[in-house]
């Protein structure tokens, strides 16, 4: 179901594209709004990025990501990022996308954090999986980045520095995204400004 964006979005709105969500493998709750700052919910905005239609962005100094659009418009929704020395910046591509997809912690994370031994061959899809409801792949020259836009239920993150390195939406959003952007879409992920 599309859902016509209001010229000026209000919370009726945020209520509707953030309600349950009822037929997926894993029903999603509606979003608590009280846990997301405003600005941070999906909404169609001009596109202001400089980037061609149908390319990501993710604008890491303001904690968005633009789908850019034709006719100078692009959908932006909120973010949450990695924390500090966990980031990463560049172009990708994404050649793959999964519903409900399986969570691989890195040897790395696995050496940060020996609990999460048990989940070295994957954490199956669900509720508790760290990637949410669809993770989009980034790759570089044919190689996976290990980076992730990927859901979450955790609607305090959006805005933050908290992950470790991925790009994480809340789950109604990457359902959205993941539902416009087609494999092979080209993704900017913008270093923060240095003020």
């Amino acid at each position: 179901m599309t859902i016509a964006v209001p010229a000026t979005p209000d919370m009726s709105y945020f209520r509707t594209i953030y309600g349950p969500i009822t037929d997926e493998p894993f029903p999603l709750p509606a979003v608590d709004l009280n846990k997301v700052q405003p600005e941070y919910l999906r909404r169609e905005v001009r596109n202001t990025t400089g980037e061609r239609p149908g390319t990501i962005v993710v604008d890491t100094t303001n904690k968005f990501l633009y789908y850019t659009q034709p006719n100078g418009l692009a959908m932006r929704y909120g973010v949450g990022l990695g924390r500090a020395g966990f980031g990463w910046d560049g172009e990708a591509t994404i050649p793959l996308k999964r519903t409900w997809p399986t969570w691989t912690p890195p040897d790395e994370m696995i050496d940060r954090d020996p609990a999460l031994e048990k989940y070295r061959d994957g954490m199956p899809g669900g509720p508790r999986n760290p990637l949410g409801a669809r993770a989009l792949y980034l790759f570089q020259g044919g190689q996976d980045t290990l980076y992730r836009l990927h859901g979450t239920a955790e609607a305090y993150s959006i805005g933050r520095n908290v992950s470790s390195g991925c790009v994480r939406l809340l789950n109604h959003d990457i359902i959205d995204l993941y539902n416009r952007a087609p494999k092979g879409t080209r993704v900017i992920v913008r270093p923060a400004a240095i003020y």
